[in-house]
């Protein structure tokens, strides 16, 4: 691997600087205006516009799982990876239309407190701290110790002092609350869509280059001619990754699961429209929707490019890892192939996409424990200026766990794509279920809830371990949650049905017209499924 030249570190230093004055001057601006009340740190009430709650959208969710492990999944199935994309950006449609009024109706800033409002305390204490425990131990920990692998690939630095100088870069953007978060994220987005072009741009190029061409038409063209099996989204049965991505299941099953779960009742990602009004958060999430749309160019494309270059022999042994071709490699390779200059601004993205994630996060992590545990178990009488400074020492103590247990969870050998969804696939039914019955079926009971959230996850076990104990055929990832989801769905009914529901005097249901569509909504909506159904039509 390449290091930086100091043409990259300065372009490098140059984002940094940039993203570090802006926030400094947001956090003045702020701070200048008295404004220190727990609801605008942790979600700059009133104060996010549109453009900046969809870019920290997109932001908190593209990370190095997206640019490492994507990519690599790009390399070996091809574009059906896209998948997980571009159902996330129908999902994040459904979630504005029909699941953000209600949030907003009950004035919902954190995701156990809709579940105290719909339920009781109790299911709102066991998911908050459920939750803690899964943003700490699984997503802060992946998405630092794989933003620190890449980065030290780049950079040709230790990989633990990449991961201390991205919690503390994170944790500075952090401890100036949401509103510093959201309009920071619009830079970094800018350099990750910016950096990511660029790696898809030479990729291409050097793929046009085999035959004599040249320009990112003919490589593309070239990508379509050499690999035509990496452009089909719906695999058959028995095609070598139908595990991974079960044929139809994809359009009609389980995920459908695994977006609407994350989309729509992810602290992190819902908390950046939860301190809007509905127009404004609804064009949020329709202005991810579309920056959705772009993140297979950015993350797959490269990764079906650099399956072509190998194939080629054109990066020689650069994703050999111990004798033996690891495609997560592929990203990297590609970075380090950049000329100078541009590979600064490709390592810019990608830092870019580490810190935002990181601190889109810890963010979400001090809101949860300090509304929702510490403001409400341990001290119920806490001021609001103290209740900041709890949420800001909970990022600190939070980044410093992090670093301390990434390195001993093997998430570079699990693959820090298949590592997050293998550890949040158990339990996402059943909180999706537990959802979906809360908000559009009022006799819905708390003891219903609580059978969904401990149900799903000892199913989801059981039918993991099935054909180990049985020597049936293993069941497909997807498939699973899709039957986890339904069994979930199945005893909610039937628990409420024969229990006593009890009054929700704190929670108000849906209305009809709640749910009406403004005009900009609407039209972007149709235009986003249609590119969708065209983009499936194309590579069915």
């Amino acid at each position: 691997m390449q290091n930086l030249t100091t043409l990259d570190s300065i372009v490098f230093f140059t984002y940094f600087l940039i993203v570090a004055s802006y926030g400094w001057h947001v956090y003045r601006r702020k701070h200048g205006a008295g404004s220190s009340a727990s609801h605008d740190y942790f979600l700059a009430e009133g104060s996010l516009t549109w453009w900046a709650i969809g870019a920290s959208i997109i932001a908190s969710n593209i990370s190095a799982e997206q640019f490492i492990g994507m990519s690599g999944s790009g390399f070996t199935m091809g574009m059906a990876i896209a998948s997980y994309e571009w159902l996330g950006a129908a999902s994040l449609l459904i979630v504005g239309a029909f699941f953000m009024p209600v949030y907003l109706r009950n004035k919902i800033f954190t995701m156990p407190q809709f579940l105290q409002q719909r339920y009781d305390g109790t299911v709102a204490m066991v998911m908050a701290v459920f939750w803690l425990l899964l943003y700490v131990v699984v997503n802060l920990t992946s998405i630092l110790y794989l933003g620190a692998l890449a980065i030290s690939s780049m950079a040709g630095l230790a990989i633990l002092p990449c991961m201390v100088a991205l919690a503390l870069f994170a944790a500075a953007i952090t401890l100036g609350g949401m509103k510093v978060i959201g309009y920071t994220d619009v830079i970094q987005v800018a350099c990750l869509v910016l950096g990511g072009l660029v790696t898809t741009w030479l990729a291409l190029d050097m793929v046009a280059k085999l035959d004599g061409g040249s320009g990112i038409l003919h490589g593309f063209a070239t990508l379509g001619s050499v690999a035509p099996d990496h452009f089909h989204m719906i695999f058959e049965p028995g095609h070598p990754y139908y595990m991974d991505l079960p044929g139809l299941s994809i359009l009609l099953g389980g995920m459908w699961i695994v977006n609407l779960n994350y989309w729509g009742c992810n602290q992190y990602i819902t908390q950046r429209a939860l301190g809007a009004d509905l127009p404004t958060a609804r064009a949020g999430l329709l202005c991810a929707s579309f920056l959705k749309l772009l993140m297979p160019v950015i993350v797959v494309l490269p990764g079906i490019a650099a399956f072509v270059l190998q194939k080629h022999g054109a990066l020689g042994s650069a994703l050999l890892q111990e004798g033996e071709l690891n495609p997560d490699r592929a990203y990297p390779t590609l970075l380090n192939l950049l000329p100078p200059g541009l590979k600064g601004v490709a390592f810019a993205a990608l830092t870019a996409a580490v810190v935002a994630s990181l601190a889109g996060k810890a963010n979400s992590i001090a809101t949860i424990f300090t509304l929702d545990v510490y403001k409400k178990a341990l001290h119920k009488e806490a001021s609001e200026g103290h209740m900041v400074w709890i949420g800001r020492l909970t990022v600190v103590v939070a980044m410093i766990v992090a670093v301390l247990v990434a390195p001993m969870l093997g998430i570079d050998k699990k693959g820090g794509f298949q590592y997050i969804q293998e550890y949040t696939g158990f339990v996402s039914p059943g909180i999706f279920a537990m959802f979906m019955m809360g908000l559009f079926w009022p006799r819905t009971t708390s003891g219903a809830a609580m059978f969904a959230a401990i149900g799903g996850f000892l199913a989801s076990v059981v039918l993991k371990l099935l054909p180990r104990w049985t020597g049936m055929p293993e069941i497909p990832f997807i498939d699973r949650m899709g039957m986890v989801f339904v069994m979930c769905v199945v005893g909610m009914v039937a628990i409420s049905l024969t229990s006593r529901a009890a009054p929700q005097a704190e929670f108000q249901g849906g209305e009809r017209a709640m749910y009406r569509l403004d005009q900009t909504f609407l039209t972007g909506s149709l235009l986003i499924t249609g590119i969708l159904v065209a983009l499936y039509a194309a590579w069915w």
